[in-house]
């Protein structure tokens, strides 16, 4: 299994915003997380990701327990979540790479990042600081950081945030295609058409405890 998710239950102090979850994802599966703002989407994609420990219950991604310090854990995973800080002194292909170069492929069957560059509609401003970006192009940049590192399971948080429909397109497309090659996406959108493209699971707070597997 890529994720599993049994009984979880997440709060911030006295307030729970999540409880009694369960969710399995399968390799090459794609999962939208759908529910109002508030019903703690956001929040259980950090779980998975390791940066929320859980009140009650347990997750294993790609069959691993979620510990964000393990090595294995941060191969395994990417997260796109919150905003990312930029290095300013740092162009947009050199943010791509340096990504890669932390991160080598196993294997040569992997998006390179001029390819994500292209992909994304970034190869105009690939000489250009991040900071000098539309918002919309700072998504694109993120989403092109995250696809270029090699991974199993992929967590986004709202990646259609800020695109027009071209760029919405570019993300189910991209999600496809890392489905492909294997891997596992838990996704929290409001985009009905990349949710189309995924199994739903609606996250309804802790007044309707949820149990799909």
């Amino acid at each position: 299994m890529a994720i599993s998710i049994d009984r979880l239950t997440l709060g911030y102090g006295d307030h729970l915003v999540v409880t009694d979850f369960a969710l399995d994802v399968r390799p090459r599966e794609a999962v939208a997380l759908r529910g109002p703002n508030g019903a703690g989407k956001s929040t259980l994609l950090r779980c998975v990701a390791g940066l929320h420990a859980p009140r009650a219950g347990t997750v294993t991604v790609a069959g691993l327990p979620v510990d964000e310090r393990d090595a294995g854990f941060r191969r395994a995973v990417v997260a796109m979540l919150d905003d990312v800080a930029w290095y300013p002194s740092l162009t947009v292909r050199e943010h791509v790479d340096l990504v890669r170069l932390l991160n080598p492929p196993d294997t040569g069957a992997w998006w390179d990042p001029a390819e994500m560059l292209d992909l994304l509609a970034l190869a105009t401003v690939a000489d250009d600081s991040p900071v000098r970006l539309s918002s919309g192009q700072r998504q694109r940049l993120t989403l092109a950081m995250a696809f270029a590192r090699p991974s199993r399971v992929l967590l986004l948080d709202e990646p259609e945030r800020h695109l027009d429909a071209a760029g919405r397109q570019t993300v189910i497309d991209l999600v496809r295609a890392y489905l492909d090659r294997d891997g596992a996406a838990l996704i929290a959108t409001h985009d009905p058409d990349l949710a189309e493209t995924c199994r739903i699971v609606e996250v309804t707070g802790p007044e309707h405890p949820r149990h799909p597997r």
